[in-house]
């Protein structure tokens, strides 16, 4: 799962089995949305083991905050937890296991 930043404005949040390829099909405007940008910066990846568990925490960090996917990137745990819903409830993923 990775994080671009698009034009110092919006985030762009995909998975891919191989980041290289993928972000310079970002940069030759090959992907449909990120297209429209033209300052695109790598800001964040995790990688899984099984696509699944990455199609997961695609799905869960596109519904989070701008403020929440910044704290993310800035790995700002405590940052995390008070912009939860629940607070004090962190997944695994963001403890790093």
């Amino acid at each position: 799962m990775y994080i671009l930043f698009c034009d110092q404005k919006t985030f762009y949040v995909g998975i891919t089995d191989d980041i290289d390829r993928r972000i310079n099909q970002h940069l030759n405007k090959e992907s449909f949305y990120t297209k429209q940008f033209s300052d695109l910066k790598l800001v964040h990846i995790e990688s899984f083991d099984k696509r699944l568990m990455a199609e997961k925490r695609e799905k869960q960090v596109k519904g989070w905050s701008v403020a929440k996917k910044k704290a993310l990137i800035a790995n700002n745990k405590k940052e995390l937890v008070r912009l939860s819903k629940c607070r004090g409830v962190v997944d695994d993923s963001v403890r790093g296991r």
